[in-house]
């Protein structure tokens, strides 16, 4: 997994971040992946530098209830490459060329793909939605939980049958799916659909964490309650003389929380002694400086999370990381 979310992370620092709008121009990806491939996703960008999603693995496909087995989802219609992936990302495929067109990959038990550019589904895919999503922590009985979506008033579901998609468990503890950003109530379940909480109603089309007790009894936040809390913390560097204008990029390992939205990251102040500083949160673990609009970096650094950092750049290959000023 550490070589997977290395190697996309250099991969996002060379390219910007693209929203997909209500309004924009679409193209719709298909894929069909081995039975042991879990919740599969797609990471996807262009030659011009513009990512579809912003941090890695990218989003989560959804099953087509009309084509058994395949798994569908929209992108910008300027995308040319893209990645499937599972399990976390952790498996993945090779970059697949889809040139800016509509395209059904079948990914093999070796991790092979190839793309078809000819409809190997029946009928339309299902319409572009918004889509937000939905966390739930819940009592240890509850196993296997799910969400039920609708729009009220008119009853509009999103998922059939009862009880509705099955939500993917993440390693904090948290359960998540993607909901239609139409639906504004949720139910939460789990057990097959036999224990459920009372329907949760007028929600806003924004991510939400659920909170439910084993009496079904459930808190809502739009807040993240798993966001990192820590105070900010200062870093320090020294860079080589032909290092211009060096800038920080920060995240939190191995999630790949960034601290900033777009490679090189945030440029560094220039002190009076020629020591360069920037203040960023305190709950990452790793950093990489970079300069002359980040075509020069340091490796990967890996750092304790809450201290203060100092660090010295010899050059793109040797820096030293200290928790304390060096005189």
């Amino acid at each position: 997994m550490k070589k997977i979310l290395c190697a996309l992370l250099a991969l996002m620092m060379l390219f910007a971040v693209s929203a997909l709008s209500e309004d924009e121009e679409r193209i719709v990806l298909y894929a069909s992946v081995p039975e042991d491939w879990a919740y599969p996703c797609v990471w996807a960008w262009n030659e011009e530098g513009v990512n579809a999603f912003a941090a890695w693995p990218g989003e989560m496909m959804e099953p087509d209830p009309n084509n058994a087995g395949w798994y569908y989802i929209y992108l910008p219609a300027g995308m040319e490459m893209a990645i499937v992936n599972a399990n976390d990302g952790t498996v993945q495929t090779d970059a697949v060329a889809i040139d800016k067109k509509s395209a059904w990959i079948t990914v093999n038990a070796d991790k092979t793909a190839t793309a078809s550019f000819d409809k190997l589904t029946e009928g339309d895919a299902p319409e572009y939605t918004e889509r937000f999503t939905v966390y739930a922590k819940v009592d240890a009985s509850w196993e296997n939980p799910g969400v039920w979506a609708w729009e009220d008033p008119s009853g509009k579901s999103a998922f059939a049958p009862w009880p509705g998609r099955q939500m993917k468990a993440n390693e904090n503890g948290w359960y998540s799916a993607m909901v239609p950003a139409w639906c504004n109530c949720v139910i939460i379940n789990a057990n097959g659909g036999a224990v459920q909480t009372a329907d949760i109603k007028d929600l806003d089309p924004a991510d939400l964490w659920i909170t439910v007790n084993a009496d079904a009894t459930f808190d809502v936040t739009y807040d993240d309650p798993t966001a990192p809390k820590a105070a900010d913390i200062a870093v320090y560097a020294t860079v080589p003389e032909d290092w211009a204008e060096p800038c920080l990029w920060a995240w939190s390992h191995p999630d790949g929380t960034n601290a900033f939205v777009s490679w090189p990251g945030e440029a560094f102040e220039k002190g009076e002694d020629g020591v360069y500083k920037i203040v960023v949160p305190g709950w990452i673990n790793s950093v990489i400086v970079n300069a002359n609009g980040g075509t020069v970096q340091t490796t990967d650094l890996r750092v304790e999370a809450g201290k203060d950092l100092y660090i010295m750049v010899i050059s793109a290959e040797e820096a030293t990381v200290a928790y304390e000023a060096v005189n």
